[in-house]
């Protein structure tokens, strides 16, 4: 009997995979279950479908640390996203692990992610009881709000991939990892665009260790995982390399991402998703029971762009001159006037 192509990956993945990997054939499922490809894998399905979802095409208009940016090369959460794949996908591929599983968890695990970044989930987060996390979120979208039915290991790296959660795969611990590696090195790079900090500002003991240049800095942190983690059940950095890596993160969060110029219209954006979450509850709680009103307006507005909800909030809070007629009846007018 002639194998299918799926069959014939799942046998390549067998042979030369890492003991440490996870297998597509050896997948803990979906939670309805349907006929398998013939063409592809249960991952590169899972892929496959993020990849197609309606939430990783908002992606592109969602900020990543600069708010709204006009500025065509700044990092934006598709291309945060994009890069954490790419880095997931090389150490996947040096350490022999499942790629196609690290790229459906990369390209997944930001979905749910308000928009304005961090400062759109921390109002969402103040404002409801439960508290809002993009990575909980995240799963919220694959699983009820988009239905895409993805395998639990997909499911699971996405909701671990926040630091302080505890991946179950080697997967998931690449992911967990290369989400940190990239924010930090494309901030970094944003933020000497942007003027914020320059080279030289970097901590000299970071710099003496990784060096200024970003090439070389990614490249090294991305060869201490592989080199610590190799023929290890466990994917972690060197303790010297998550020093460095630590102590240049801190650095950031005290230059860049608490106060700086790159934060100077976060209280606007605040504003926004604040008035537009009392605006739509108090609306939506007259059509529903509130708990359910409160669950409706948060997948709403955590789903919503940067854009997108700045124009909500023009339409629903700043007022329009009052429009009578065409602002083209002069012109008719005139039109009208030369054939009498």
């Amino acid at each position: 009997m002639t194998k299918t192509i799926r069959e014939k990956l799942e046998e390549r993945e067998y042979k030369i995979l890492s003991e440490f990997a996870a297998k597509s054939a050896d997948s803990k499922g979906r939670k309805i279950s349907e006929p398998q490809s013939d063409m592809r894998t249960d991952f590169q399905r899972d892929r496959d479908r993020i990849l197609h979802s309606k939430a990783f095409r908002r992606l592109k208009h969602k900020t990543q640390v600069f708010l709204s940016p006009f500025d065509d090369h700044f990092r934006t959460r598709l291309t945060h996203t994009l890069e954490v794949s790419q880095i997931g996908r090389s150490i996947a591929r040096a350490l022999d692990l499942n790629e196609d599983l690290v790229e459906a968890m990369a390209l997944g695990h930001d979905l749910g992610h308000t928009p304005f970044g961090h400062c759109g989930e921390g109002v969402l987060n103040e404002l409801i009881e439960e508290g809002f996390h993009h990575n909980l979120q995240s799963v919220r979208v694959v699983e009820e709000l988009e239905k895409l039915n993805l395998c639990q290991e997909t499911i699971e790296g996405i909701r671990t991939h926040s630091w302080g959660y505890e991946p179950t795969t080697a997967e998931g611990k690449v992911v967990q990892l290369a989400d940190k590696i990239a924010y930090i090195n494309h901030d970094i790079e944003d933020s000497i665009r942007a003027g914020v900090i320059s080279e030289s500002d970097l901590p000299k003991e970071c710099i003496n260790y990784f060096s200024s240049n970003q090439s070389k800095r990614l490249n090294k942190m991305i060869s201490d995982i592989v080199a610590n983690s190799a023929g290890s059940p466990k994917i972690s950095m060197s303790e010297e390399g998550w020093y460095y890596t630590t102590k240049l993160r801190e650095w950031m969060f005290q230059n860049v991402y608490i106060e700086s110029p790159a934060k100077l219209e976060e209280d606007k954006a605040r504003h926004v998703i604040k008035e537009l979450f009392y605006f739509y509850i108090d609306k939506v709680s007259k059509m529903c029971p509130p708990d359910k009103a409160i669950r409706i307006v948060t997948d709403y507005i955590s789903g919503m762009t940067d854009r997108y909800a700045i124009e909500r909030y023009k339409e629903n809070f700043i007022p329009e001159g009052f429009k009578n007629g065409s602002q083209d009846d002069y012109l008719y007018k005139l039109a009208n006037a030369q054939e009498s």
